[in-house]
């Protein structure tokens, strides 16, 4: 009995003990905002038109949109696919499939008659890695539609798609390092 007590007390010391101590020193990095992305956008984009939380570039041969509201912290990367109209319920049925296990960060979305890939993150918490990584797989979202409807980074298992990682996902992944 006396054991049991003496582990007790040294259990409750530590717990206390370890409460005590102060934390950790974390180093905040900066969020992002208008100015840091659209350095980063024209880092990696050659054509890129538009304003301060509103650009249009193309990245292989693909129209991307980048809209932000700083006010509301979103940014939102979107890429055009097709006209609805032109979709049949099997399609549709399988962007659902996909939506849950090899799209990941980007997703099939669905606006003004249009089937989009589109990414959306808080904008401040955006990292550049993160924004790299959203832009690659919206890309490569649209251009894998009809096929692996991947958007490259891996496949989420316990889904119904399977494939491969595109081209285009690594393409735009590489990209980054020569920024």
């Amino acid at each position: 009995m006396r054991h049991i007590i003496q582990i007790l007390l040294l259990s409750t010391f530590a717990i206390v003990a370890t409460a005590e101590e102060p934390p950790e020193a974390t180093v905040e990095k900066p969020a992002m905002n208008n100015q840091k992305l659209q350095v980063l956008i024209e880092g990696i984009a050659e054509d890129v038109e538009g304003r301060a939380g509103y650009w249009r570039f193309t990245l292989h041969d693909y129209p991307a949109t980048v809209i932000t509201d700083e006010r509301a912290d979103r940014m939102r990367i979107i890429v055009p696919i097709a006209e609805i109209k032109d979709i049949d319920a099997d399609k549709l049925f399988r962007l659902m499939q996909a939506n849950f296990d090899s799209a990941l960060d980007a997703r099939y979305s669905i606006a003004k008659g249009i089937l989009w890939s589109a990414f959306i993150h808080p904008l401040s918490e955006l990292s550049e890695h993160q924004f790299i990584d959203g832009l690659a797989q919206t890309i490569n979202l649209a251009a894998t539609y009809g096929t692996t409807y991947s958007s490259g980074a891996l496949i989420f298992g316990g889904g119904d798609s399977q494939g491969e990682q595109n081209k285009y996902y690594k393409a735009i992944i590489e990209r980054k390092d020569s920024i």
